[in-house]
C-alpha cells in the first residue's frame, strides 16, 4: 500500500519505507515505481509514473513522483538548477564531530562496487558534492544531524560523513556500526515549485526508523 501524502493530476508525494528500492530491475522485488503504478491502476487511472529523484534502498523518507512527462521534465529541471530543496536527518556516533558545518568534497562512483569515494578536485572523473548540517539532538554517544543537501551525488551524505570518521549509524557499507536495521538516514523534507500551477510546495515526514525513537524528532 502506497503511503500517499499529496496527490493531484501532475504529481504524487509519498513516504518511502526503508528497505524498498525506488526502482529495481530485479523481477519479483517490490519497488516504489511499480507500487505507485499499481496503486494508480487500482484507482482506474493511467499507471504512468515518472521517477525524478531517488532514495537509496535502506533510506526512508518523503519523495515526489511525476504523473506526466511534462511534470517530470519540469521537476528534473528544478533539480538540475538546485531549486529543488532536500533535507535529511542522520544519526552518527562520533561525539567529537563539530556541531555544525559545510562539507565540500569531490566524489567518484565506483560502478563495480556501487560505492562512492572522495578524490582530489583535479580528478577528471570528480563531481563536486556540497551539504550543510547542524546538530539538533544528542543522547548517549549519538548525534542527530539536520542536513541540507546542495548537490545530489551518489551516496553523497553517506560518504561525506564517513570520510570524516563519522559514518551514519547502521551504514556498514561505509564503516557504520551494525545495528541489524536499516541505516539511520531519513529524507524528512522536500520543497519545490509545483510543475503545473507554479505554487511553492513543501512536504515533511517523521522518521520511523527504530534508531530515531529516542530522538526529539520521533513521533
Amino acid at each position: 500500500m502506497v503511503d500517499v501524502i499529496f496527490e493531484d493530476a501532475s504529481i504524487l508525494v509519498c513516504y518511502k519505507p526503508a528497505g524498498v528500492a525506488t526502482q529495481t530491475r530485479n523481477i519479483g522485488e517490490k519497488d516504489m515505481e511499480s507500487e505507485i503504478s499499481n496503486y494508480l491502476k487500482g484507482k482506474g487511472e493511467s499507471p504512468e509514473i515518472h521517477v525524478v529523484h531517488r532514495l537509496d534502498q535502506p533510506v526512508e523518507g518523503v519523495m515526489v513522483f511525476a504523473k506526466t512527462k511534462e511534470a517530470a521534465n519540469n521537476l528534473t529541471k528544478q533539480i538540475a538548477e538546485h531549486s529543488f530543496k532536500k533535507r535529511y536527518y542522520a544519526i552518527i556516533t562520533r561525539e567529537s564531530f563539530p556541531e555544525e558545518g559545510q562539507l565540500v568534497d569531490y566524489l567518484v562512483k565506483d560502478n563495480r562496487t556501487n560505492l562512492s569515494k572522495v578524490v582530489k578536485a583535479s580528478d577528471p572523473r570528480a563531481k563536486r558534492a556540497e551539504l550543510e548540517y547542524h546538530t539538533i539532538d544528542q543522547w548517549d554517544d549519538r548525534k542527530l544531524l539536520d542536513i541540507e543537501l546542495h548537490t545530489g551525488r551518489h551516496h553523497q551524505i553517506r560518504i561525506q560523513l564517513a570520510s570524516r570518521t563519522a559514518p551514519i549509524l547502521g551504514d556498514v557499507k561505509y564503516g557504520g556500526a551494525a545495528t541489524g536495521r536499516n541505516l539511520s538516514l531519513c529524507s524528512w523534507f522536500i520543497g519545490f515549485t509545483h510543475p503545473t500551477t507554479g505554487e511553492s510546495m513543501s512536504f515533511k515526514c517523521t522518521p520511523r526508523g527504530e534508531d530515531f525513537k529516542d530522538s526529539k524528532v520521533a513521533s
